[in-house]
């Protein structure tokens, strides 16, 4: 045991160092030095030899404590661990780790019944179908069961036979330097199973795409990107499993006239000067239909009018949003010589008195510039 290195020093940790430390120095210098990943490099070998030796010590309890007592001679002829050392034996805690990222998927494991993948489905509707709800038909390609062989994947009258590579096991061993190493079966893929006469329908996989034909029930209140969970309307599932579920995702189609913002819908209603200026009664549309208006003399560009009730229903039914029409005064144009001379009698027999906006804005510019 002369002329060997401080376990400590071999793995690069302090004495103190607990065994999660320990294990991690570990992990990093076994997949550096590793003979898999130093083929013919003898000290890369003999360096594996030592950092694993120092591993087997520093993480079993009484071994450290011998070391740290005696030293190397606690492994000698005379000590208490003078058998020596089984490289294969306190390592199962970091296999998945290291071999995962030696051979790419690890101890392999055998795979079962197998869940469909989820599947999404982009849905287009109207305005009016999102704030009333509806119901659509859609069409979705997807994996499903063969009915030839009913998802088994074997030719009707046959059935799966025991994997002769692996004996069922779904996986196959062989020896990596000083350990024994598990992967999954290349034929049958972890399956533990072959099928030696597949279906003709589904070539063996026991799935087939079908165009499949679903009604959705579209709730009052939805809005765009809203989604919808239908389960077990998704793929179909592997060696019988489970199916997975379809999102619908709601895409809702702008409107010529309404905007929606929460559970209120916002209209603009344009209104002529004459009717901003005397007041009038004016047909204001709705999701429902038309809706009479009172206009108040001396409106303004701009003002809301609030419609209670005229907005959206939330999707629990529990409060329904208002309408908010915002009247534009439109301003006249292409003015014939005669109208444009009454305006201008108009303007001259108010003054400034008729644009109380205006001279409030010209007095505060007065105030501020002078």
């Amino acid at each position: 045991m002369d002329g060997k290195r401080d376990y400590y020093a071999v793995l690069g940790v302090n004495r103190n160092a607990g065994e999660e430390e320990i294990k991690k120095a570990y992990r990093k210098l076994a997949l550096k030095h590793h003979p898999d990943r130093n083929p013919g490099d003898k000290q890369a070998e003999e360096k594996f030899k030592e950092i694993s030796e120092a591993y087997q010590v520093l993480t079993d309890p009484e071994k450290r404590t011998q070391y740290n007592q005696y030293g190397h001679a606690a492994f000698g002829d005379g000590g208490p661990f003078r058998g020596g050392f089984d490289f294969t034996s306190g390592f199962e805690d970091i296999f998945g780790d290291i071999f995962g990222e030696f051979f790419g998927a690890g101890t392999g494991r055998r795979r079962g019944r197998t869940r469909g993948e989820d599947l999404r489905y982009n849905l287009d509707i109207t305005f009016e179908e999102a704030a009333f709800g509806t119901e659509k038909k859609i069409k979705i390609p997807r994996q499903g069961a063969c009915d030839a062989c009913h998802g088994s994947g074997c030719k009707p009258g046959t059935s799966p036979r025991t994997c002769p590579t692996c004996r069922g096991r779904g996986q196959v061993s062989f020896q990596q330097g000083f350990f024994t190493v598990s992967r999954t079966c290349n034929q049958c893929r972890g399956q533990g199973t072959i099928i030696p006469d597949p279906c003709s329908s589904c070539g063996g996989t026991g799935r087939v795409r079908k165009l499949h034909t679903l009604s959705v029930k579209i709730p009052p209140g939805v809005d765009t990107g809203a989604r919808l969970k239908l389960r077990s309307e998704g793929e179909g599932g592997v060696s019988g499993g489970p199916a997975g579920d379809l999102y619908v995702v709601i895409q809702v189609q702008p409107h010529p006239l309404f905007v929606r913002e929460g559970l209120d819908i916002i209209c603009e209603v344009p209104i002529g000067f004459v009717q901003a200026a005397l007041g009038a009664e004016i047909d204001v549309p709705t999701l429902e239909g038309k809706v009479k208006m009172k206009i108040p003399a001396g409106t303004q560009s701009g003002k809301v009018f609030r419609l209670k009730g005229k907005g959206v229903r939330d999707i629990q039914g529990y409060q329904q949003g208002d309408q908010l029409a915002r009247v534009v005064v439109e301003t006249p144009t292409h003015l014939s010589a005669r109208q444009k001379d009454l305006l201008k009698e108009f303007a001259a027999l108010g003054g400034e008195e008729i644009h109380p906006l205006s001279k409030g804005f010209i007095e505060k510019v007065k105030q501020i510039f002078g």
